[in-house]
């Protein structure tokens, strides 16, 4: 058992958390991402509204008795969605984790805070970790940039960013981008963090409820099958390799403003792409891990396979090179 400052604060068992991810992050994956010891995460947004929100808590209860957690993203938008009626619905519901992402998160806090909720804040640089600490989030996730979604625009790989966050901040930490397996699990707690976020990795579980042909993909791609858009645009964001993709990354080449690509990108493609498998119909989320991705097991048998094999390269592969060093002495 791998015990690490984020089972202790957050009360699960294994130091693995299933990020949110929009269309993805549903009752079913969640559910058996908790009951598998880690931590699901219900993506708020995905749900049309409040109401919705609060049915799709009560099925995952029906599903595990473990603690599992809510993904409430902040955009910018001409027509935001309701927020606060978005975090009403997770304090009636007794949910007790949240993750925030996008924007500063400062105030949705206080009503967290006050019904006794825990919140996870997700960033992609030091200092925007560092901000969210002062601001009184219990945890961050910080993003690298092998991640699948928005890394931000510092690209800065999560072997450095990782451990300059850990030597800044006091709260637990989890790492988030690139990881896949047991192997990028112990790196990141060597490298400072508490725990691992993954999102592509559970993607691609049995549980997940994306079409099965979105999951061979993923199985079937390389690290280099990823294609940076956005770019030109300052909101860099890292999608699947595919031909709307390379159109985007072709239209901006010539100078093109979000509205002339808008069409292309826009979520109700991406949700075409996850639900009836057209890999062509938008664009959609993956990260580079997932060269590191070759099957598609349950999620109670990738986190029982993680926290073995992480189990027993730390004691078993690594303490044996301590062992050695000490002989060669």
């Amino acid at each position: 058992m791998i015990r690490t400052r984020f089972t202790e604060v957050f009360g699960v068992r294994h130091p693995i958390v299933q990020g949110g991810m929009m269309w993805v992050g549903r009752a079913e994956l969640a559910a058996a991402v908790s009951e598998a010891g880690a931590l699901g995460i219900i993506t708020g947004l995905t749900q049309p509204t409040p109401e919705d929100l609060v049915r799709e808590i009560a099925r995952c209860r029906e599903l595990t008795d473990q603690p599992f957690g809510v993904n409430l993203t902040i955009l910018p938008s001409i027509t935001p969605p309701p927020y606060a009626e978005y975090r009403q619905a997770i304090v009636e519901s007794g949910v007790k984790i949240v993750e925030t992402a996008g924007s500063n998160p400062k105030d949705h806090l206080p009503v967290f805070h006050a019904a006794g909720v825990k919140v996870i804040h997700k960033c992609t640089s030091v200092r925007h970790a560092i901000k969210a600490e002062k601001l009184g989030v219990d945890a961050v996730s910080i993003d690298g940039f092998e991640c699948a979604g928005h890394p931000g625009e510092d690209d800065v790989p999560g072997l450095v960013l990782i451990p300059a966050a850990a030597s800044r901040l006091t709260i637990p930490m989890l790492a988030s981008g690139g990881i896949a397996d047991a192997r990028g699990l112990v790196a990141a707690l060597a490298l400072g963090a508490d725990g691992a976020n993954m999102g592509t990795r559970f993607m691609c579980t049995a549980e997940s409820p994306v079409d099965e042909a979105v999951k061979q993909q993923i199985v079937a791609n390389s690290e280099l099958d990823t294609t940076l858009i956005f770019r030109t645009l300052h909101n860099t964001a890292r999608v699947a390799a595919n031909a709307i993709s390379a159109e985007v990354v072709a239209r901006e080449a010539e100078g093109c403003e979000f509205s002339d690509i808008q069409h292309l990108v826009a979520g109700a493609r991406g949700r075409k792409v996850f639900e009836d498998g057209d890999l062509d119909a938008g664009i959609w989320s993956a990260g580079q891990c997932q060269g590191l991705i070759n099957d598609v097991p349950t999620a109670a048998e990738l986190v029982d396979r993680m926290m073995s094999e992480a189990e027993a390269i730390i004691t078993d592969r690594l303490s044996g090179m301590v062992a050695a060093a000490e002989t060669v002495r």
